[in-house]
């Protein structure tokens, strides 16, 4: 693992796994001196691991040194066999090498057995060992600010303007952490505390992802008030500018605090305020688009039936714009720069509406992945910048 990158464990909290002949698998799986040898090109071989801590772990496989074919590599999924028939990928796609170490950090995992399988492609290969180590416990954020909504006036409740150079406020920010994919096989590393990725300058809060940097195909940053504060109802604006080049996927967006690993989502709720990639912005004009969505067990993306709008935002890269989420106990609407454009308005069932529930906010810059889509080559680091996040009530 590169260093700059990797947090120190918050508990000495270490997982191995047992890899054994005879468990569960789509091959031939024999014991060997050292560890175990999966013997097919593309399958899997399952186990069950033994959640004792809630948060972000690291996951390490050790393989033998020997001779194969370039391009193997492994993945590990969790929650198999799980009701909703999802496929929970928690580490993406790990590049196998010859012999050594290949680890992913962030891994989410929540308190229970979980059911997982490791999938391995590219030709047979020998592993030693499979180790889970914490890296942070997860927080629980004590704080809600639950905003009026019956009121006449908006009044400002809480709000960063970014006005202190130096690294974002710790008092009201915390950084996600790792490289394990973020559920859309995304390449670049999250890193904490590190101005090169999250900082204020020149009143704006900067979120710039790097390439080729601390050993990681990307770095950027990914803040969240989770663990600090919670939101509830009332209107939240983000005035942002946002990257163009193909393959940025610029962020600010509400996720339900009841989210501790993968099986949370899309129970808990997600609220998409402002969402862009490149590949849709002009280069010349720095015309765009913003999208607005609201994820919900009964409504999400992973079923094609999740319900979202679109807008067409003027020079979206070359200025900024409000992005506008108004929250109320019976619908969500949102705008941009003042025009509304998007309405969620399913409270039929808890599985429909889970935004009756705190959610807490989130700021970041994700490259590639399901929705950033192919990277341009060549291009260098990419920026998306936050003038302010205000949160109102009506009184």
């Amino acid at each position: 693992m590169a260093s700059g990158c990797s947090a120190p464990p918050s508990a000495q909290v270490t997982i191995d796994v047992t890899l054994g002949a005879g468990t569960a698998s789509s091959g031939d799986v024999t014991a060997v001196d050292g560890g175990v040898r999966l013997a097919f090109d593309d399958g899997w071989l399952e186990f069950a691991l033994p959640v004792a801590v809630a948060g972000r772990y690291r996951c390490e496989l050790t393989v033998v040194e020997e001779a194969r074919a370039d391009g193997a590599s492994a993945w590990v999924e969790d929650y198999v066999g799980n009701p909703d028939g999802r496929t929970y990928d928690i580490t993406g796609p790990m590049p196998l090498p010859r012999g050594g170490v290949v680890a992913r950090d962030g891994s989410p995992l929540d308190v229970g057995s979980h059911r997982m399988r490791l999938h391995c492609a590219g030709g047979p290969v020998t592993v030693r060992s499979l180790r889970f180590t914490l890296l942070r416990e997860h927080a629980v954020t004590l704080r809600t600010s639950v905003q009026r909504t019956d009121g006449s006036e908006w009044v400002l409740v809480w709000s960063d303007e970014f006005e202190r150079a130096g690294h974002p406020d710790p008092e009201r920010w915390t950084s996600d952490l790792g490289n394990w994919g973020w559920g859309n096989r995304e390449p670049q590393y999250y890193t904490e505390g590190r101005l090169e990725n999250a900082r204020v300058e020149d009143g704006h809060l900067v979120i710039e992802a790097r390439p080729g940097d601390l050993g990681q195909a990307w770095t950027s940053a990914r803040l969240t008030t989770r663990g600090k504060i919670s939101f509830q109802y009332g209107r939240i604006e983000i005035r942002a500018r946002v990257p163009a080049a193909d393959g940025t996927w610029a962020a600010g967006w509400l996720l339900g605090d009841a989210y501790r690993d993968e099986l949370s989502w899309p129970y808990c709720g997600e609220i998409d305020v402002m969402e862009a990639v490149g590949r849709e912005v002009d280069d010349a004009s720095g015309d765009g688009i913003n999208h607005a969505s609201c994820h919900t067990r009964a409504y999400y993306f992973k079923q094609g039936n999740h319900i979202s709008s679109t807008i067409p935002v003027r020079g979206m890269s070359t200025g900024f714009h409000v992005y506008t989420l108004d929250w109320e106990p019976d619908a969500i609407r949102m705008s941009c720069d003042g025009e509304h454009y998007y309405t969620y308005d399913k409270t039929e069932s808890p599985l429909s509406w889970p935004f009756d529930r705190p959610q807490n906010l989130i700021l970041n810059l994700a490259m590639g992945g399901g929705m950033g889509g192919p990277i341009a080559a060549g291009i260098g680091p990419q920026r998306l910048l936050v003038d302010y996040v205000r949160v109102y009530e009506r009184r």
